[in-house]
C-alpha cells in the first residue's frame, strides 16, 4: 500500500511527531510506502510531494512546524478541484490519505471521502476547538507558552503599575485564554464566548490597583465588547472565508489607559504561540494520534478521524469532527471570574 500524508491549515507543535508516528509504524508494521505531500491540499492537486522514509523523519519529534509544510489552499475553490486530486492520486498510486488539520483541512477529507477518496483524518488546532476530541495536541504547547509569557509580564507590570493588556490566539473559542490566564494568575479573561462589558473590566482594573497590584488582562483576538464587532486585522478572507482578527487587545489597553488615568500596554503573542518544540504531552498526544491513523487506515476504515475521549483514543466519523466547534462552557468561565479584581 502507499499512503499520502498531508498537513494543512497553520503550523502546529506536534505535527512532526504524528508524520514520524505514522511512517514508522505504517513501514515497520505493515511495510507500506509513504508520500509527503507539499503545503497542505496543494500538494495533491498539483503532484507536489516527497517520498517519506525512516531517514526523513527521525530526529523530527521535537521540532515545531511541519517538515511538509502547511497552506490553506481549499481544493474546492480550484476549478476542477476534487478532479485534480483524484487524478494525482491514482499517477502516484496513493491508496489512501492521512491529513492532519483543523476544522477546515478536515472540512475537506470529510467532503473527498464523500467523493470516494480514502481519508483519515487527524486533528490539529492550537485553539483546542474541535468537538469531537478531548483535546487536540498544539493547545499544551500554546498555553506553557502563553502562561510563560504572562509569568514574565507580571513582574515589569509590578515595577511600572501599569495594566498589561496580553492578547492570545482565540478566534471562536477561548481555551487558550482560560487555561493560560488561570495558570498565570491573571487579573481577567476575555472570551469570544461571552461579550465583555468594558465598564466591568474597568471596574477590576481600578480594584486590582487599589490593593497595589498591577493587573493583567488575557483577551482572546475574537473576543467583542457588548455591543460592538470584533477587531480585524485585516478586511480580507482567506480561502475557507476567515478574515483576520487582531488588534482587541490594543483597543482595551487604549481604553483602560483613557478611563483610569492609569498607564496600559498591550502584547500581542501571536504566532509566538504556535512556535517552538512541543511539549512531552503534546509530543505524546500527536504520536498517539499517529499510530491509531495507520491502524484505521489498515482496516480500510476510511472517512473518521482519530480523537481523545478521556485517556483513549477513539475513531469518529468525519461528519461529527466538522459537525461543531467546542467553545467554552458558561461554567468554566464562572469559575475564572472568582478570581477577578
Amino acid at each position: 500500500m502507499r499512503v499520502g500524508v498531508l498537513t494543512g491549515g497553520g503550523d502546529c507543535p506536534g505535527l512532526n511527531a504524528v508524520i514520524r508516528a505514522v511512517v514508522l509504524k505504517g513501514i515497520d508494521v505493515h511495510g507500506w510506502e509513504f508520500v509527503g505531500f507539499r503545503n497542505g491540499w496543494r500538494g495533491p492537486l498539483t503532484g507536489e510531494g516527497r517520498p517519506l522514509g525512516r531517514d526523513d523523519v527521525e530526529g523530527i519529534l521535537t521540532r515545531g512546524g511541519t517538515i511538509l509544510g502547511s497552506s490553506r489552499t481549499n481544493p474546492y475553490k480550484e476549478e476542477n478541484g476534487t478532479e485534480r486530486i483524484k487524478a494525482v492520486l491514482a499517477e502516484q498510486g496513493v491508496d489512501a490519505l492521512v491529513a492532519i488539520g483543523g476544522e477546515d483541512t478536515l472540512g475537506v477529507a470529510k467532503r473527498l471521502t464523500d467523493e470516494g477518496v480514502n481519508v483519515v483524518g487527524v486533528p490539529k488546532t492550537i485553539d483546542n476547538d474541535l468537538g469531537a476530541t478531548d483535546y487536540t495536541f498544539g493547545f499544551d504547547t500554546a498555553v506553557h507558552i502563553a502562561t510563560e509569557a504572562i509569568d514574565r509580564l507580571h513582574t515589569t507590570a509590578e515595577s511600572h503599575h501599569r495594566a498589561l493588556v496580553v492578547e492570545v490566539m482565540g478566534r471562536h473559542a477561548g481555551w487558550i485564554a482560560l487555561h493560560s490566564g488561570l495558570a498565570g494568575g491573571a487579573s481577567v479573561i476575555l472570551m469570544p464566548e461571552r461579550p465583555f462589558s468594558v465598564d466591568q473590566v474597568v471596574r477590576w482594573v481600578e480594584r486590582r490597583f487599589e490593593r497595589e497590584y498591577a493587573p493583567i488582562i488575557v483577551v482572546a483576538e475574537g473576543a467583542l465588547p457588548e455591543g460592538g464587532a470584533e477587531v480585524l486585522q485585516s478586511g480580507e478572507k482567506d480561502a475557507f472565508g476567515h478574515v483576520r482578527l487582531g488588534g482587541v487587545g490594543t483597543w482595551l489597553a487604549e481604553e483602560i489607559a483613557e478611563r483610569t488615568g492609569k498607564e496600559s500596554r498591550a502584547v500581542v503573542l501571536g504566532h509566538v504561540q504556535r512556535g517552538g518544540t512541543p511539549t512531552a504531552y503534546d509530543r505524546v498526544l500527536a504520536t498517539r494520534f499517529g499510530l491509531h491513523a495507520v491502524d484505521a487506515v489498515a482496516d480500510g476504515d476510511f472517512g473518521v478521524m482519530v480523537a481523545l475521549r478521556g485517556t483513549d483514543i477513539v475513531r469518529v466519523k468525519l461528519a461529527e469532527a466538522t459537525a461543531e466547534l467546542k467553545t467554552v462552557p458558561p461554567e468554566r468561565y464562572a469559575e475564572a471570574e472568582v478570581f477577578f479584581g
